[in-house]
């Protein structure tokens, strides 16, 4: 190969490669990380893609009875709730004026459509018997077993495209799945 084909190719390989590794280090994807507030060690980790929905269920601590609270992340990583469902008007339970519409689907009250910004937040995990559950793909995960009494935070945020191409090949171990359900 003469010097200038030689110095030609070296320049394509690069720009190949620059290009390559800029579009590896975009974001695409987020990662929803559930961390006790007194740790750094996630109880779960749950890759999302932007608009992808996981659900909060537990039951009701004065009327026992199960609620579910629907949450989506938008590709900046906000957190948005999106449905609540439960199956009687109960204890801190009902409609937000101006947030969603309430409907019924068989025996449970709905308030769809919310998409109310909720940010990163904190939630109190209650002991067994409230069963705080993160349901998300074809995996629920007790919260409740894991840490109960424990705050623990939600916060989402976006990753690079290797990121999310390293834990396809190599899970966070906090990243529930078939095989391994919580």
């Amino acid at each position: 190969m003469t010097k200038p084909r030689y110095i030609a190719f070296l320049a394509v390989t690069g720009l190949v490669l620059f290009v390559l590794i800029v579009e590896g280090l975009k974001t695409g994807v987020l990662e929803l990380h559930i961390t006790p507030v007194k740790s750094r060690q996630p109880l779960l980790v749950l890759p999302l893609q932007p608009g992808e929905r996981f659900t909060i269920r537990y039951y009701h601590s004065v009327e026992n009875a199960p609620i579910w609270e629907v949450h989506s992340v938008d590709a900046n990583g906000r957190i948005y709730i999106e449905e609540e469902r439960y199956l009687k008007f109960g204890a801190g339970m009902g409609r937000m004026p101006g947030v969603g519409q309430m409907v019924r689907r068989g025996p449970y009250e709905v308030i769809e459509n919310m998409h109310m910004p909720t940010g990163n937040f904190i939630l109190r995990i209650g002991s067994p018997g409230v069963d705080h559950t993160i349901m998300w793909r074809e995996t629920e995960t007790n919260l409740s077993a894991l840490a109960p009494h424990a705050a623990v935070q939600f916060k989402a945020k976006p990753v690079s495209r290797l990121k999310h191409y390293w834990r396809s090949l190599f899970p966070h171990a906090a990243t529930p799945g078939p095989a391994n359900n919580k």
